[in-house]
């Protein structure tokens, strides 16, 4: 979990990254993406340091988890599901998705969608499940990726604690740079558990909020088929 530095002092793996990103003058919020600061093998690393610390958690939270069958194994359980799945877009590179030429100089509309997303609100790490959609208005000279492509570089930004105004943007610009068209759309709709599970507890509470840019942001009428045909 840890090694010695220079002044022979145990040093936490959390605290390595923290300083080549600090160094690096690398911002690193909740929603941001650190894997080139982490080297080989520090994964585990940090897996084992965040088991400890919830472990102290469970603790500070006065559950006997050396006698219940229920938690023994919690902080394991929950460390592995933070660093590797829930979280893991904060943590792995971005996944391939080899673009190719639009040989056949397609220039209509594309809707790709609902995909079904799953994240966790920054503020409390609640879930956010919910469904996004994606239109693009490619040019002679766009990029094209595989739909399933899609899928997992959407997936890549939302497995990181987020709130979803700042998601829809991220997901936006990734795929501005991947396609280079004359226009995107975002649009995304969820369920946010921390309205569900605690405060208000509306269990009917939606969240839908839109991205739009070049050519649906000026031609209303593109941006209407795009809507109309959304939830088609």
């Amino acid at each position: 979990m840890s090694k010695t530095d220079k002044q022979g002092q145990w040093e936490a793996v959390s605290q390595r990254i923290r300083y080549r990103l600090q160094k690096a003058g690398a911002r690193f919020h909740a929603n941001d993406n650190i894997s080139a600061f982490i080297e080989e093998g520090e994964l585990d690393e940090l897996q084992e340091e965040v088991q400890a610390k919830l472990r102290g958690v469970l603790e500070s939270l006065v559950i006997d988890t050396a006698n219940d069958h229920n938690t023994q194994d919690t902080a394991k359980r929950v460390a592995k599901m933070f660093v590797r799945e829930v979280f893991r877009g904060r943590y792995v590179s971005m996944p391939a998705s080899t673009e190719f030429p639009n040989v056949e100089h397609l220039n209509e509309l594309m809707i790709i969608g609902p995909i079904t997303v799953r994240s966790a609100c920054s503020h409390h790490l609640c879930p956010i499940i919910g469904r996004v959609w994606v239109g693009v208005l490619p040019n002679e000279h766009s990029n094209l990726i595989g739909l399933s492509k899609y899928v997992r570089l959407i997936d890549w930004i939302m497995t990181r604690p987020q709130i979803q105004e700042e998601a829809v943007s991220q997901i936006a610009e990734l795929l501005m740079k991947k396609l280079h068209p004359d226009g995107l759309a975002i649009v995304m709709e969820a369920d946010h558990f921390c309205m569900h599970w605690r405060g208000v507890k509306d269990s009917n509470s939606k969240m839908t909020n839109s991205v739009m840019r070049g050519a649906f942001l000026t031609n209303p009428d593109l941006r209407k088929e795009f809507l109309s045909l959304m939830h088609k």
